[in-house]
């Protein structure tokens, strides 16, 4: 009796936990919150959430910001996300972060922080005072706008667009010339359908003598065969 009575709980439990397995596959992942993101360490240069850059290229990018950081006072993180909390945009994110990470002026004055959303492909980049006078707004504003979004515009290349963007800020925080951002290609170069002037001049020339020899050949051919006909049956 005791075995009845177990078997069919053990079979709603193993019911149970295969709708609950089954869930768990599609259920959408959860929005990303400040609140989320780790504690800053100081190995804390990027926060891959998304999973948009390679082993080798994170390892260069960190690289880069911790030669920036010992050379200059000046440090830069990055952040990518897979999804925002509702209401929440990447300069929301990068602001509360910042005040996360840094909570007093001092502290944040030489960072700055950069989040990218890979679901709307929007970046914002925030920066400190002090850092500010190296990368005004109209550079910081060419960064998210050129340097990260041209490459995602042209087939999201968030690799080459996050390493371009470590290269021109790394340059603008050690007080180098601004490299500006990468060319965008928009034009398409596209084999032509219809012919040139002179390619028409050139048909049409052909045509001419195609219809003067036809014209040429209607006539003396048929001359001809008379002739001969006459000759012969002369």
């Amino acid at each position: 009796m005791l075995f009845r009575v177990i078997k069919p709980v053990v079979g709603s439990l193993l019911i149970v936990l295969v709708i609950l397995s089954s869930l768990a596959m599609v259920a959408p992942a959860f929005a990303a919150g400040v609140y989320q993101m780790p504690p800053l360490s100081d190995s804390t240069w990027i926060v891959d959430d998304a999973g948009l850059i390679s082993r080798i290229n994170e390892g260069k990018i960190t690289e880069q910001f911790k030669d920036l950081a010992q050379t200059t006072g000046n440090e830069v993180r990055f952040v990518t996300l897979h999804r925002l909390d509702y209401g929440e945009t990447p300069a929301t994110f990068a602001d509360a972060l910042m005040a996360k990470w840094f909570p007093d002026p001092e502290s944040r004055a030489n960072q700055t922080i950069l989040v990218l959303d890979d679901v709307t492909n929007n970046a914002a980049l925030t920066v400190g005072n002090t850092s500010a006078e190296l990368l005004p707004t109209e550079i910081a504003t060419s960064v998210v706008d050129e340097t990260i979004a041209i490459p995602l515009r042209q087939g999201n290349k968030y690799n080459q667009a996050l390493l371009t963007a470590s290269d021109r800020l790394v340059a603008v925080l050690s007080g180098e010339t601004d490299p500006g951002p990468p060319a965008e290609v928009t034009s398409f170069e596209m084999e032509s359908t219809f012919a040139s002037a002179e390619e028409t001049e050139e048909n049409r020339g052909s045509a001419t003598w195609i219809v003067v020899g036809f014209l040429v050949a209607a006539t003396v051919i048929p001359m001809a065969t008379y002739y001969l006909y006459l000759a012969v049956g002369g």
